[in-house]
């Protein structure tokens, strides 16, 4: 049955993300016809077909991508266990799929993995870039098997270590009304224009959380993807960000908050699904940083 099953959500896969039936056929290797064929019988043994015809593309019924929703699940936990016996043979040949944060590009993610590759020169690293929810939803259907985020996830999915801690200050405009004081409580921003990251970001998230425990929702003038858009957009006078330290001087004035807020960066991970030799490896490595 699971030899017969396999291939054939395999092309639901494919469909789902292409529909068109002869990309799908080359994606797994097979005939068109033989594509066709599993389709129909699988919609039979469902009871209800599983595509429809649109135009010269198919695309998913609700059955259909019901179906696919469970394969992506089961077909990434095939794949990490054929990845894991694989490894389990030649760990040092590994490949270890990390997403993280934009931000965390510059500085965290090349330090770690440099370090770990010192002493596991074989082991082969794809990177993914996105914001904290795509990236912790890459980590869920399978698509890379660690993630860097901020702040850490609270749900019982995610298993996580934090692995440093970041202040959070806040940046304006040269000859802002606020440039040169001490400090700042987020309080007294409540008239001001904010720049932020987009919804999904958790640089966004958790300046949403600080302004509403200062009881007020920010008022967001510009919204972006990467921090130096936010940091060029306050220099340009368009509002106020609260961010991280500049890696280099920036020209901005920037003032601490009172009290001190902060952001974890943590190491996350799938909780119930055993990780292959190389990437426990690697997380060991950055744990042990």
């Amino acid at each position: 049955m699971m030899d017969e099953l396999v291939p054939r959500l395999a092309v639901l896969r494919a469909l789902a993300a292409d529909e068109h039936v002869t990309h799908a056929a080359e994606s797994v290797g097979v005939p068109q016809p033989t594509v066709s064929r599993w389709l129909a019988a699988l919609g039979t043994s469902l009871g209800a077909p599983v595509v429809v015809r649109s135009g010269r593309r198919v695309r998913l019924t609700r059955a259909g991508r019901l179906l696919c929703e469970a394969a992506d699940r089961a077909l990434a936990t095939l794949e990490a266990g054929h990845r894991a016996a694989a490894e389990e043979v030649s760990p040092e040949r590994g490949q270890v799929a990390l997403g993280f944060l934009h931000l965390l590009g510059r500085s965290v993610v090349p330090a770690l993995v440099s370090g770990f590759r010192e002493s596991h020169p074989s082991v082969r690293f794809r990177l993914v870039q996105n914001s904290r929810q795509d990236i912790l939803n890459h980590l869920v259907n399978g698509v890379v098997d660690l993630a860097l985020v901020s702040p850490p996830p609270t749900d019982a999915t995610f298993a996580h270590a934090v692995l440093r801690e970041e202040e959070l200050i806040l940046v304006v405009p040269p000859g802002h009304r606020l440039a040169g004081r001490p400090s700042v409580r987020v309080a007294e921003l409540a008239g001001e224009d904010f720049v932020g990251l987009e919804p999904g970001y958790g640089l966004r998230q958790i300046t949403d959380d600080l302004c509403a425990e200062a009881g007020f929702t920010p008022t967001l003038a510009f919204e972006g993807q990467e921090t130096e858009t936010v940091r060029g957009l306050v220099a340009a006078g368009l509002g106020v960000a609260l961010l991280p330290h500049a890696d280099s001087p920036s020209g901005l004035p920037e003032i601490p908050l009172n009290p001190r807020a902060a952001r974890e960066i943590a190491l996350v991970w799938v909780a119930d699904i055993p990780l292959p030799p190389a990437v426990r490896a690697f997380r060991d490595h950055a744990l042990g940083v």
